[in-house]
């Protein structure tokens, strides 16, 4: 995991995946913030900093790498988060679990809350979270959540592979919430490889979190209404647990099967 700041001229020249008048599409490494970063330097800042403003569409957490997607003026700003708000853009995530025993598809519908410290959490109880074997779905009844504020969340998944010991998932976030996809797989029981927010003994030793966002879609108004998809595969480090295990050509084999499922969102 990055433990230096790049410079902006760093990040532009290696991680640019798309770029045109109107916006930025970055592969952003795990370990800097997008923006709004309270104790170091974010890449809005870095940006900032070299003369240009940029204006984040979406979150992806710290701990995250791969694709996030800036606007250069506050109109295609506008534009782009009511895309997301209207639920039209594609996303899809990568993940590496310490884990196994996750269905091939899944579904984990369970609403998040924000407690102390601001910590999200599932609205329910642990013991309170069901599961349906038959449609593959996790869920709270309405009776057993909890009486504070909640944010209907829902986490699609499919399992590319797994030997018993690791899982490697496609995760495809419904709703955007904030740390929808860690908070929600932690809670069935299948946390992400190295999150801090779960592992703090891999937060400790520098470890990098094994989520990666991987692709992404939207459409451009400004280029007629094209559709554009981004996709920034992971690095060896996403990949350095399994080693040994997963061959070069059995990685570009999950990469094809998960591009084959990752369709639109449905709303």
């Amino acid at each position: 995991m990055r433990t230096t700041v790049p410079t902006w001229r760093e990040v532009r020249s290696t991680q640019a995946l798309f770029e045109d008048d109107a916006v930025l599409v970055l592969n952003k490494p795990a370990g800097i913030s997008v923006m709004g970063e309270r104790h170091g330097t974010d890449l809005v800042e870095l940006a900032e900093e070299a003369g240009e403003e940029l204006f984040p569409a979406h979150r992806v957490d710290k701990v995250t790498s791969g694709v996030v997607l800036f606007a250069k003026d506050l109109a295609t700003h506008g534009g782009l988060t009511r895309q997301f708000n209207k639920r039209t853009v594609d996303k899809a995530y990568l993940v590496v679990t310490r884990t196994a025993g996750l269905p091939d598809r899944g579904t984990v519908d369970l609403p998040l809350s924000v407690g102390r410290k601001n910590r999200v959490r599932i609205a329910a109880a642990r013991e309170d979270i069901r599961f349906d074997e038959e449609e593959g779905r996790w869920w709270v009844a309405e009776g057993d959540l909890l009486d504070v504020k909640n944010y209907p969340s829902t986490t699609r998944f499919r399992t590319l592979w797994s030997d018993g010991g690791y899982s490697v998932l496609v995760a495809l976030p419904v709703t955007g919430r904030r740390h929808q996809i860690r908070v929600h797989l932690a809670w069935i029981g299948h946390a992400i490889l190295g999150d801090p927010l779960f592992d703090k003994a891999a937060a400790a030793a520098g470890a990098r979190t094994h989520l990666h966002s991987w692709r992404l879609g939207f459409d451009a108004s400004w280029l007629d209404g094209s559709r554009i998809e981004a996709v920034a595969d992971p690095d060896e480090d996403f990949w350095q647990p399994l080693a040994g295990v997963l061959s070069a050509d059995t990685v570009a084999g999950l990469l094809s099967e998960g591009a084959r499922v990752a369709g639109p969102v449905e709303s």
